[in-house]
């Protein structure tokens, strides 16, 4: 059965409680330049079972960059941070982004500061060589309260700093909740943009998932230009309602609904992306590994 990436990162939260063409730093003033990557939830089994062998599997295919979806007690895909680092270099890999859930409770109030825990996710994701750590995900206990998700988007500025001591940026990633949720008369993810600091917080918009809720990708390029760093790369078809609610699934890219190659394109001029990352979670029968070697190709035809 199908695990939703909204199921993955709700269990990691609560368990918590492409294309070499841009130099090393992502976060660079030269905005022209971009890479494309692959988000390695696209081939988690795999990556569960044998992730030294998937990732030369995705070097194999053309990929030079990847985004990670897995770090647990201070492990990526069970490897100590300087280990993975050695995995990926060793294949020629880059891992400029990676995802892992920030929570109110790496806050520590009576200190005024983030907790040892959320310091040393940080000092591991500096360590593996990431330029952008990104939070995919918000508590439900948070979305409705205005006050409580105004403290967190404080909390959200805060990480930013934090992260600019170790040459990184905090991000945030949308799922479709953000679309869906109201915060006065804005969505949810208006009032996360609006609220964030451009300077120290990216935005990573997620096409895919904003789709299932009614949220148009090029409406909010166009509507906050320059504010979308990094872009997760995905296609979606319509399926058969799920338990969620949600009617759509991904596929292969340019075989979807979405207008990709518009999109990516929007986003190279006008939302200042840097970082495409493809992401597919759903493969209609297909291996996902030759999947997301597909994926890379039409973006390469798309000329990235």
């Amino acid at each position: 059965m199908q695990t939703s990436r909204r199921t993955f990162l709700k269990t990691g939260a609560l368990a918590l409680a492409g294309t070499a063409l841009l130099r090393d730093n992502l976060l660079a003033a030269d905005k022209h330049l971009q890479r494309v990557g692959v988000q390695l939830y696209s081939v988690r089994d795999a990556m569960k079972t044998d992730p030294a062998g998937t990732l030369k599997k995705l070097a194999d295919a053309g990929y030079h960059h990847v985004e990670h979806a897995n770090y647990v007690d201070r492990k990526f895909y069970g490897y100590t941070a300087k280990e993975f680092k050695k995995v990926i270099t060793d294949l020629d890999i880059k891992m400029p982004s990676g995802h892992t859930v920030m929570t109110a409770q790496h806050w520590d109030a009576a200190k005024n500061d983030f907790t040892d825990a959320w310091k040393y996710t940080v000092e591991d994701a500096a360590t593996v060589g990431q330029r952008y750590m990104i939070s995919p995900w918000l508590d439900e206990s948070l979305r409705h309260d205005t006050d409580k998700l105004k403290r967190f988007m404080e909390q959200f500025n805060k990480c930013g700093e934090l992260c600019q001591k170790s040459s990184m940026k905090f991000g945030y990633h949308n799922h479709n909740f953000e679309i869906s949720t109201k915060v006065g008369d804005i969505t949810l993810y208006d009032f996360i943009i609006q609220n964030t600091d451009p300077k120290l917080v990216a935005q990573q918009m997620d096409i895919g998932n904003m789709y299932s809720t009614g949220g148009v990708a090029l409406d909010f390029i166009n509507k906050y230009p320059g504010r979308f760093e990094s872009l997760h790369v995905k296609d979606e078809i319509k399926v058969a309602p799920r338990s969620d609610g949600d009617d759509t699934e991904s596929t292969v890219l340019g075989q979807g609904v979405l207008p990709v190659k518009e999109i990516v394109k929007a986003a190279s001029k006008k939302g200042g992306t840097v970082l495409f990352i493809i992401e597919q979670e759903a493969y209609q029968g297909k291996d996902p590994v030759d999947c997301v070697k597909i994926d890379l190709q039409i973006m390469k035809k798309w000329g990235y």
